[in-house]
């Protein structure tokens, strides 16, 4: 079995797949924050025993904080397990919700003020590189008509056309992702550095 799982956005996403990649179990929460007491208890839930030989997690960018929580608890059942494991993109994953022939630009709220945006084409594959930039610049960098993510409505405002849908990622979607976009190495993807740096010396 596959389990999928993405705690990069204020949902906490999991879904079990059988081999032949038909979904058999998801559970998809909004909880803002507090993914490192929700995760663990859910994935238990979802699985109700059972285990899987391949683990899917979202490696962001997203939330600093949620990002390494679902890194973490992937790297643990993967050991448990003897599993797989391989990384996923979230901003992908937020673009495979999407049904439709066009493009689709994600965008994610960072730090900052600033947006994480990247466009698919309509197989799923980058049409664009992933980019950490103030809203302004963001619009200016997207051609996609369909935005979608948590900024959203903030890139489409900047832009002053198109059409945003404030959406989340969704686990179930997986394993629509091109192969290469849930084979990444299961480490976080920030896209910009972190906050806090290291004193000089």
């Amino acid at each position: 079995m596959i389990l999928a799982f993405d705690t990069s956005s204020a949902a906490c996403t999991a879904a079990l797949f059988e081999a032949s990649g038909e979904c058999v179990a998801r559970k998809d929460e909004v909880i803002g924050r507090g993914h490192s007491e929700r995760l663990v208890p859910m994935l238990a839930e979802l699985l109700d025993g059972r285990t899987a030989d391949r683990i899917l997690v979202g490696v962001g960018p997203g939330s600093f904080t949620g990002i390494r929580v679902g890194i973490a608890a992937a790297h643990g059942l993967a050991i448990g397990w003897d599993a797989e494991l391989s990384g996923l993109s979230s901003l992908a994953l937020l673009a495979a919700g999407v049904d439709g022939d066009e493009e689709v630009a994600t965008a994610v709220t960072g730090g900052h003020g600033e947006l994480f945006v990247q466009q698919f084409a309509p197989s799923g594959g980058p049409a664009g590189e992933l980019l950490n930039l103030p809203p302004a610049a963001a619009a200016a960098a997207t051609r996609a008509r369909l935005v979608v993510g948590s900024g959203a409505r903030q890139l489409v405002d900047a832009r002053g056309w198109g059409e945003a849908r404030d959406t989340l990622p969704a686990a179930a979607d997986a394993l629509r992702l091109p192969e290469d976009l849930r084979s990444l190495a299961p480490r976080p993807i920030y896209a910009r550095a972190p906050d806090a740096t290291a004193k000089a010396a």
